[in-house]
């Protein structure tokens, strides 16, 4: 998996998608799907995040980027939604509540 996806491909990829935003912005709508764990619990939750390929997201795409390296250096295959959740609105795409 490339370390970015486009929305097109975060939507059409079996992944699992992890929301890595506080629960305050998990509240406010999620990608379908998605899984919640903020990114300071990912470290002692990510026994949480099935295996195969993860997807990570964010506001904008920083904080999935951390949490997409994080995992790829331990060897798991993983990336980051580009753009995040504002870049899957953009792309007329809906969310959860």
């Amino acid at each position: 998996m490339e370390s970015e996806v486009s929305p097109a491909e975060a939507a059409g990829t079996d992944a699992t998608l992890v929301d890595v935003r506080t629960s305050e912005e998990w509240a406010e709508g999620h990608l379908p799907g998605a899984v919640h764990v903020p990114l300071p619990e990912l470290q002692e939750r990510a026994a949480e995040i099935p295996d195969g390929p993860v997807v990570f997201y964010c506001r904008a795409g920083g904080r999935s980027s951390m949490a997409a390296e994080a995992f790829r250096v331990s060897g798991r295959d993983a990336a980051s939604l580009a753009g995040g959740v504002e870049a899957w609105q953009a792309d007329g795409r809906p969310l959860d509540t």
